[in-house]
């Protein structure tokens, strides 16, 4: 894919939806960077659901430490992992009070040394939470790159440097959550719905799917 066909593709995703957000609910970047932690190996629907009822009851450093991880576990037991994610949880949260007055960092470096926050978990925080034009990459991203031919790579490591280097300086900022969306929605891992998809024109895999019978 060249660069021109690069450019067109993000402008009809963009044309689609300008402002694109994540489908995580979340009020401060505190509550978000505790649903994206919750959200590894679990869907943004069963994160939500859980979070819903943990925000109303405790939505900072300071009360979800307080809550404690035998309290913590009861709100998020639905969710997978449920009790790896509780020690984490809890033990961001003192890491937090500790080091940055309960603020989240604005820094990869910092959000990296917390626990259950890996590069994907950080970048998706930097961008969504403080706009940086940063491109967290996910299984569906990771699949959209390979199989449109937008940015390929054999590991996410090698998607996240293609697409900085793919994706025009314009459309950085949205980047991340337009290919996530599309990749959730229209590219699917078993079958992707090229019938209808706004990039097939523009998207190397073949053979394209056709509509069912």
């Amino acid at each position: 894919m060249n660069a021109a066909q690069r450019h067109a593709l993000y402008q009809a995703l963009q044309s689609l939806d300008p402002h694109p957000t994540t489908e995580l609910e979340y009020k401060t970047p505190f509550e978000l960077l505790i649903a994206v932690i919750l959200s590894a190996q679990a869907t943004d629907v069963s994160v939500n659901k859980a979070t819903r009822l943990l925000f109303a009851r405790a939505n900072t450093p300071q009360a979800l430490l307080e809550l404690g991880i035998d309290g913590l576990r009861p709100y998020i037991q639905s969710i997978g992992l449920y009790r790896a994610k509780a020690k984490n949880i809890i033990t961001t949260c003192a890491m937090l009070l500790e080091r940055y007055q309960g603020q989240v960092p604005a820094d990869r470096a910092a959000l990296e040394l917390l626990p259950g926050v890996g590069r994907k978990t950080a970048n998706v925080v930097l961008n969504t939470a403080f706009d940086q034009p940063v491109i967290a990459v996910d299984t569906h991203i990771f699949r959209v790159a390979n199989r449109t031919g937008l940015a390929p790579g054999k590991n996410v490591r090698e998607v996240e440097k293609a697409l900085e280097a793919a994706t025009p300086r314009a459309f950085r900022r949205h980047a991340h959550h337009w290919l996530i969306l599309h990749g959730r929605y229209i590219c699917k891992a078993r079958r992707p719905e090229c019938w209808h998809c706004i990039i097939a024109p523009l998207c190397e895999f073949e053979p394209k799917t056709l509509p069912p019978h």
